[in-house]
């Protein structure tokens, strides 16, 4: 054997023993220190779905565990709840839909607890009754299944996992729980904010939303109130609002979007007991208020509110429907204010009604004894251009700005409607303003500015696209580029012959 091949199989060997060595390492070393940890990982879960050790279908982690059916039972009564049609139901001692985030909240608890000390491993009666664990405080028994690869397992028997659990009282020390588990005698100590999710009456796991709709939903609104009653109503979510009822007009979507979200404020904040329940029913035939809310997708919501006095106090009650689900609570009474709204106050201050695109040409009217100042968008660039007082390219940003500025403007308040005499405001044939026009010089929107209102100096008179005489803001006025030099690029007007 020569030199070459002596070297060859030195380092063939030393190889093998590099080899050896590291599987030795992983095998007798690694491997069972990652096993033991992921025994000791399983062992401290509370609610253990998984062998030590489990992998995925796709070798991964596995997937957690999906809750299906809770029960509580704590002093305070008996709730059992159940997943149906992936909606949280209270099916006893209720029926009615459950708060998502309270039950999402439990069960974040049930599958991160962990135990923190096992304390017996063989306890005797004296020391059940120490940890208060004889009568337990607390019995929640929770049922779930482990998803297959597509998310399936609800029927299949080898993926259901359920445990119950019996809590005790509090350890004083360090705020931590004394716990069993059924079919082990063990007592254990765990995290106390699993008891604190747990002490719930019935109605605490109950939804208490009253008014389940969002303003981007509803194509209609009908209300009838104490004093006031209305309907707004649009011909698809991406529509403005008009009020059809009592008066037509175009809404304010401001003011919609207010009162919507207004109402999600008040939710229940009580149920009546059953002996209750008569009279406020009796009382709802007659509702101070109703409303109904038409939905794009979705049949109905109608929400009736009423005031029952009970011990010498008026209460306000609601009772809400909608598709199959119904809900009476009682509410803060300030809510029977909410829909009680005047229809004047739907009202658009929105002082223009046109968009950017309908306009080619504008033409701004300066104070009497000023020059007129005229612009016009090329039908083949789309780039704007000063035609009058003297011609030039226009700065398109400022241009695009005031055209934005006016599409979104608002008056401060809304006056007179309709009046007879526009002169008395100053407004006038001759006024200052802004008259927006399209490709054929018919005026799509126009914009007067009168005199200043009478006892406020920081408001002036204007009319706009409605009926009625605005007020609007020196301040807004002020900020449009309404001037020649602002409007006009500069550069481009020097560089002309």
């Amino acid at each position: 054997m020569n030199a070459q091949q002596k070297n060859l199989v030195t380092l063939l060997a030393a190889t093998l023993v590099a080899g050896g060595l590291g599987l030795y390492a992983y095998f007798g070393v690694m491997q069972p220190e990652e096993t033991e940890a992921q025994r000791k990982e399983a062992e401290e879960k509370v609610f253990a779905v998984h062998a030590p050790g489990e992998r995925g279908t796709d070798g991964g982690a596995p997937p957690d565990p999906v809750f299906t059916w809770l029960s509580i039972e704590v002093p305070q009564g008996k709730t059992v709840m159940e997943l149906k049609d992936n909606t949280w139901r209270v099916t006893s001692p209720v029926s009615a839909l459950a708060d998502k985030d309270q039950v999402d909240s439990l069960i974040r608890e049930l599958a991160a607890a962990k135990f923190k000390a096992t304390l017996e491993e063989k306890p005797t009666d004296a020391d059940l009754e120490r940890y208060g664990l004889k009568q337990p405080r607390a019995t929640v028994t929770a049922r779930a299944y482990v998803p297959d690869a597509r998310g399936g397992g609800t029927e299949d028997p080898t993926r259901q996992r359920s445990m119950t659990l019996y809590l005790g009282r509090e350890n004083n020390f360090d705020g931590s729980v004394y716990l069993r588990r059924e079919g082990d005698p063990r007592v254990y100590t765990a995290q106390g904010s699993l008891r604190f999710v747990l002490q719930k009456h019935t109605h605490e796991w109950r939804n208490r939303v009253v008014f389940p709709v969002e303003e981007p939903s509803l194509l209609r609104i009908e209300v009838k109130a104490r004093k006031n009653a209305f309907t707004l109503e649009r011909a698809t979510t991406d529509k403005p609002w008009q009020m059809v009822q009592p008066v037509t007009m175009r809404a304010d979507p401001e003011r919609v979007v207010q009162m919507m979200s207004a109402l999600k404020l008040y939710q229940a904040f009580a149920f009546p007991d059953p002996k209750q329940e008569e009279k406020i029913r009796q009382a709802l035939e007659k509702p101070l208020v109703q409303a109904t809310f038409i939905r794009k997708i979705g049949g109905p919501v109608r929400v009736r509110l009423t005031e029952v006095e009970q011990n010498g106090v008026k209460l306000a009650f609601a009772l809400s429907e909608w598709d199959s689900e119904t809900l009476l609570s009682q509410v803060d009474s300030v809510a029977l204010n909410v829909l009680d709204v005047a229809p004047l106050e739907f009202k658009d201050k929105k002082a223009l009604a046109f968009t950017v695109g309908e306009v080619s040409q504008i033409v701004i009217r300066p104070a009497p004894g000023g020059e007129t100042i005229k612009l016009t968008q090329a039908a083949d660039t789309g780039k704007w251009e000063v035609v009058t007082p003297m011609p030039g390219n226009a700065k398109q940003f400022k241009v695009a700005s005031l055209l934005g500025s006016l599409e979104k403007f608002k008056a401060a308040a809304l006056g007179e409607s309709r009046p007879k005499n526009w002169g008395r405001y100053g407004i006038n044939d001759t006024s200052r303003g802004v008259s927006l026009q399209d490709a054929t010089g018919k005026e799509v929107a126009r914009l007067w500015i009168g005199t200043e209102v009478k006892g406020n100096p920081r408001r002036l008179w204007a009319r706009g696209s409605s009926e009625n005489v605005l007020e609007v803001e020196k301040s807004t006025l002020d900020a449009l580029p309404l001037a020649l030099t602002e409007l006009l690029d500069g550069a481009a007007a020097a560089s002309s012959p």
